[in-house]
Formats: structure tokens, sequence, C-alpha cells
């Protein structure tokens, strides 16, 4: 495509997503008092405008925006294909990295549409009087995933660094102003709605509004350990009865099928039996579980946005590995480079490790990269160098589960809950530091952030005999409104006593939050702590926030998944 025919289709593009008429309101519900927490008020002020009927409540704002951000999204999702379509048929001229840069815009900004047109479809009947708390942080997840889609691809572009690649930079930045305008809208639209479960509970409740006392707690929870122990391990004797035990123990499987690279079962890697998988299949309808049996699976496993609802499970961490050894100094993206990515809704995997063996010399190098909503790990097993685990977007549950890395190595924005697990420190590249969180929230408005709660924070053995050699933090600030908390966790003497690091000076310092908890150990005395603006000491009102039940409404999707979880402190 001529250079000139690219600039025209940019050019349009911005225009037509700023080209916007101007309309009276009515004063109560003026642009100025719905813009008012806004990233970008202005642009909110000069998108509400163009609505040209008089708002019977904030929530007319909330459909109109949505529709906006529809518009811009499918606009640009022709567009960056456009730029793909004309970059492949250039691939001579063209190195990887700008190809993978667009690959992932192109996957990302069809992420957008559906999300998008879920949102839309959900507005469309909404009423505040009778909507339900699981509804609401539905919508503010998929328009909080919107916004991150955005803000990743526009990173990927902006490291590709070609000339003609950096022309969608400015459409992209756009549509991400957009997306997050609609998303400030929506939020205070429905901010009224789902503030009821802070209110909520510091032990599990009911379904049927009873309250657990402590001791009852504990004794429910001891007993749903046992069941998920018979339903997860037993079947490790051999003999294929994962299915009888899962049925026997209440998760509700549709079809089963057995992988193993040496032969014999149903398929011979992951990828073809996740290929086989039913499309958009329903909750209601029950699991597809892949048994993945003993043996080194050496692909790259992409679980796509139509694969719902699969359950895989491995035969334990030392005998199901799944790992690859794509890095960004080879030219992948840190999106694409995961050994294992997944972005199919209500993905449950069990007793698998994932690995990326790149090295600590190969930087960025991913070994999960998970943008699933309502997804679930249960005693997994994550390893790798710098970004071990890209926790992306929407709502994450990880239990029981060992996470190694250096740098960076969780990251993301998602809003993820990591309960009962170990956390591990590696040795990592002379004169670079460890960090276990890089949070990425970019707008306040997103319902995002990462708690890691009973946790153990410390030095794998590789570093542990020589920890004294290296300063490692508890995390940094990725994005400007960074949101991590660590909660009734071990923290080890691997941690600086400052406990957290600066990304780049004083960036995101006076507006992330990061929290600490009653923790415990060498590594938790917080006298040194940074003083930070956005840092704080939280107490039990405060951390019930970021519990399972009120962070990410886990209490309403994970029960179907038989594995156990605490849903407060």
């Amino acid at each position: 495509m001529p250079k000139n025919t690219i600039l025209f289709l940019v050019i349009s593009f911005i225009l037509s997503s700023l080209a916007l008429p101007i309309f009276s309101q009515n004063q109560s519900l003026s642009p100025s008092i719905a813009c008012k927490s806004s990233l970008y008020p202005k642009l909110c002020r000069t998108l509400l405008s163009t609505f040209q009927h008089s708002p019977s409540n904030p929530n007319d704002y909330s459909k109109f925006s949505v529709k906006q951000c529809q518009k811009n999204a499918g606009k640009l999702s022709n567009l960056i294909a456009h730029f793909l379509t004309t970059q492949k048929q250039r691939a001579l001229f063209t190195n990887t990295r700008e190809i993978n840069a667009l690959s992932d815009c192109h996957q990302l900004s069809e992420l957008t549409v559906d999300y998008l047109n879920s949102v839309s479809a959900e507005l469309r009947g909404f009423d505040v009087r009778s909507s339900s708390d699981d509804l609401v942080g539905r919508i503010q997840t998929l328009l909080s995933g919107v916004v991150t889609n955005q803000q990743t691809c526009y990173e990927g572009l902006k490291e590709a660094g070609s000339s003609m690649v950096a022309q969608l930079l400015a459409p992209v930045s756009n549509a991400g102003e957009i997306y997050s305008v609609s998303l400030g809208l929506v939020a205070h639209a429905l901010g009224s709605v789902g503030k009821s479960r802070k209110k909520g509970r510091l032990l599990g409740e009911q379904d049927e509004g009873g309250v657990l006392m402590e001791e009852e707690w504990a004794r429910h929870s001891r007993f749903m350990a046992s069941k998920v122990k018979q339903a997860f391990e037993r079947p490790h004797q051999r003999g294929g009865r994962v299915l009888d035990e899962l049925v026997e123990n209440g998760v509700h499987i549709k079809e089963a099928v057995t992988v193993s690279p040496y032969g014999g079962c149903n398929f011979t890697s992951i990828g073809e039996a996740i290929a086989f998988a039913p499309n958009n299949s329903k909750i209601e309808d029950g699991y597809f579980l892949i048994y993945a049996k003993q043996g080194y699976y050496e692909e790259y496993v992409v679980v796509a946005k139509n694969k719902k609802n699969i359950m895989l499970i491995g035969e334990g961490v030392d005998l199901t590995v799944i790992a690859g050894n794509r890095s960004v100094i080879d030219g992948w993206t840190t999106y694409n480079s995961a050994t294992f990515a997944v972005s199919g809704e209500r993905f449950v995997a069990v007793n698998i490790t994932f690995k990326n063996v790149a090295g600590p010399w190969k930087h960025q190098a991913v070994a999960l990269r998970n943008n699933a909503d309502l997804s679930t790990f249960y005693k997994c097993r994550f390893e790798g160098y710098q970004d071990t685990l890209y926790a992306h977007s929407l709502r994450q549950f990880y239990r029981e589960c060992d996470i190694y890395g250096t740098v960076d190595f969780i990251f993301g924005n998602a809003a993820a809950i990591f309960q009962n697990c170990h956390l591990f420190a590696r040795k990592p590249m002379p004169d670079q530091k460890n960090i276990f969180t890089a949070q990425g929230r970019s707008d306040p408005n997103q319902n995002t952030g990462i708690s890691i709660q009973n946790c153990t924070i410390q030095a794998a053995p590789d570093l542990a005999q020589e920890s004294d050699l290296t300063l490692s933090f508890l995390g940094r600030p990725w994005h400007n409104y960074s949101r991590t908390v660590i909660m009734q966790s071990y923290i080890g003497d691997v941690i600086a006593p400052v406990g957290w690091l600066e990304w780049n000076g004083t960036y995101g310092l006076d507006t992330l939050y990061y929290g600490e908890f009653e923790n415990y150990g060498p590594g938790a005395n917080t006298t040194m702590r940074v003083q930070w603006p956005g840092y704080s000491l939280m107490n039990a009102s405060q951390a019930m926030n970021f519990t399972v039940y009120n962070f990410t409404m886990g209490d309403t999707w994970l029960p179907c998944t038989n594995v156990p979880f605490s849903q407060g402190l």
C-alpha cells in the first residue's frame, strides 16, 4: 500500500473519531458533571456533546459512550488489519518484531470488539435497581480489559520502532483515550451498584445469606480441600479415573480426551486437543476436559477466545511440563513470547508446569500469558526469569501455585488473586534486581490489581546462598495507577527493608496503591518501608477490598471449578 494512502487512512480515522457536533444537555446531568472523574475531561465533554437527547440518568451516557467505542473499535480493527496485510506483503523488507507487534494489535483489537459488543448487550437491558453485583463486575471488568488491550497494542508498536508502524500510534492512542472516557462514565454510573458487597464479611458467607463463624468456616475449608484432593490427585495413580473422580465431586464434565506426546491417547499434543474442543460452549453444559499425561510438551499453545470452559489437568508439576523458549531478544513481543497463552473464559489448569527456558540473558520471556476472564490455576508451576507470568487482563485466580522468576516476574493488569502460593526469586543476571510484581493499572477506573494472600515470598535455592548480593523487592509501578497488595503472607529476608522499588524516578508514586496487611517473617518488618504517598499499611476493612469475595467476586464463579478458595481474610 502506498505510504500516502496509509497516511490518509490514519488521518481519516482520527478526524472521524473527533468530529463531534454540539447539543445542549440537562444541567443536572450535564457533560461537565458526568466527566468530572474522567482522565480526559475535555474529550469526555466533547464526546457527550454529541448526545442528542436529554439523559434521564447517568446510564444513558454510559450506553452512548460504549456505542462510540464500538464504532471506533471497528474502524481501528480494520486499520490494523490493513497495516498487517501490507507489512506481510513486504515481508522481505519488514523485521519480525513489526509483524509480531501488528499481529498482537490485530488479536487485541478483535478481543476489544468482542468485549464492547458484550458490554453493549449487557447495558441494553440494564436497570440499576435490579442489577446484580456480578453483572456490574463483568461490565467494569470487560471495559478495563478494553483499556488494557489498547495499552498493550500501543506499547508493542512503540517498541517495534519502525516508521511505518509508528503511523498507527496516533489512532491507537486516540482510541485508548475514548475507551478510558467510556470506562469512567460507566464506572460512575454503576458506582452505586455493588457497593453493598464491600460491607461484606471477614469470613465466608453462605449463598443462603447465613454467615459462617470462624471455626465452622475453617472446618468447611478443610472439608472442601479434602474433596478437591480426591478429585485432582487420585487420578494420578493411573487407571483413567479422572472423569469419574471429578464428576463424583461435583464438577460438570461434558466431554473428555487424553493427550500424550508418546502416543496411545486421543492426541499427541495439547494444541491439537484444544483445537478439537467445541467453540463458544456454555458453562452450564460442562467443561471440556483434557487430561495431559506425563510428558515434556515442547509446543506453543494458544487457547483462543472461542475455546471456553476448558479444564486442562496434568499428572503433576514434575510430570506434565509445557515448555518453550521465545523471547524479546529473539524478535518476539513480550505479549507473544508466551509458551502458553489463554483467552478463552473459564479456563482451568491443574497440576501442570508452564515453562519458558529462554534464560535470563534473553530478557522478557513469558511462560504463561493469561487474558481469560474467570480463569483458575491450581497446583501449577510457572518457571522463567524476566516476565514469567503475564496476568494480562480480566479476572484470574491462582491457588497453591509455585512461581519462579527474576525481573517483574508477576506482571500485567488483571484483577488477579494469588492464594496459598509460593513465590521464588531466582538468581538474576549480574547487576539486575529482582522484582516480584509489576502491576500495570493505567486508569483509576479499572477494577484491576494484584492481590497476594497467605503466600510465601522467598529466595529460590539458586539465589538463597548468595541473596546478600542481589536486591529484591515486592514490586514496582509499571503504570501510574499500579495496585498491589500483600496480605497475611510470609515475607523472607530476601526482600530489601524498603520493600518496594521505583520504576523511573517519582513516576506513579503518588497515584499507585501498594498495601501490606498482617504479613510476617524477617522481610515483613515495615519500619524502613518506602514513604510514598501511595503506600499504606492497610487495616482489615481496606484489606477486605482485595479478597476473593470483593475483588473478583470469586464466590460466584469459583465453586464450579471445585478448586478450594478463601473468600475473606
